[in-house]
Order: structure tokens, then C-alpha cells, then sequence
């Protein structure tokens, strides 16, 4: 058999297994395997397929894999503005209904309305803050 179609065979196995685990080794020493089956389409001897293949997978592994798992592992967005006090608690200072209410997040006072329409929440109670819209906090009382 051509070497260069052993080449794309090993590729496509590790192609595979690069799919099964996502650890991004697999991926790259599967191009490597065609970087060799590049050289063998020339019909380059197997020592020079070989060192190819072990340069590329080298270079690929200790310069590119390292970027790759840099940027998958960036860590979540900074939540800013009102989207930063959805999760946060806060103290009943007018008593919350369906239909208004004020609240103190955090040192400053929101406009809220219960989250649950049919709760009325009394002054001085805790709360979360499950959403925002516009101005107004959407709160649910704390158990």
C-alpha cells in the first residue's frame, strides 16, 4: 500500500479520537499525519515521512495546543451595569407588589415589582433579585 494513504488513514483515526475527547493532542498530531502524507504524495523515503510527521506534531503540540486551550478556558464575561444585580439581595423599603414597591440594592433604591404576582412582600423583608427590566427590579422574597 502507498504510504501516503497510511498516512491519511492514521489521520482520520486520530481525527476521530480527537472528537471523542477534545483534548486537542489528538487533532494535532492528525495533522501532522498529513503533513506526512503530504511528503509521502512525493514519494519522499519513509525516514523523512517520518521526521515530518514527528517535527509537525512536535510544533503542533508544544506551540499551537497551548493557544487552543488558552482561549477555551477564558473565563465568563464580566456582568456589568443592571445585568450585575440579577442574583444580588436586597431589603423591602416600600412593601412590594404586583404592581410596585421600592427596594435598597445594594445602597441604592430600585423601583420593584414582586416576581410571583400573587406575593405581597412586607417592609424590611430580604429578597433576590431574580430580574431586571428597564428600571424596575423583579424581586422574590428569601426563605
Amino acid at each position: 500500500m502507498v504510504s501516503w494513504i497510511v498516512w491519511l488513514i492514521v489521520a482520520a483515526v486520530l481525527g476521530v479520537a480527537e472528537l471523542l475527547t477534545t483534548t486537542f493532542a489528538f487533532g494535532l498530531i492528525a495533522a501532522a499525519a498529513v503533513v506526512a502524507a503530504v511528503i509521502g504524495t512525493f514519494h519522499i523515503g519513509l525516514p523523512l515521512q517520518l521526521t515530518a510527521f514527528v517535527v509537525a506534531a512536535g510544533a503542533g503540540l508544544v506551540f499551537v495546543r497551548p493557544i487552543a486551550i488558552r482561549h477555551v478556558r477564558q473565563p465568563p464575561p464580566l456582568r456589568t451595569g443592571a445585568a450585575a444585580l440579577v442574583g444580588r439581595s436586597a431589603i423591602v423599603l416600600e412593601e412590594v407588589t404586583e404592581h410596585g414597591g421600592r427596594v435598597r440594592i445594594g445602597g441604592e433604591e430600585w423601583s420593584s415589582r414582586a416576581y410571583d404576582e400573587s406575593l405581597v412582600i412586607p417592609v424590611g423583608a430580604k429578597v433576590d433579585v431574580l430580574r431586571i427590566e428597564g428600571a424596575t427590579a423583579l424581586v422574590y422574597p428569601r426563605e
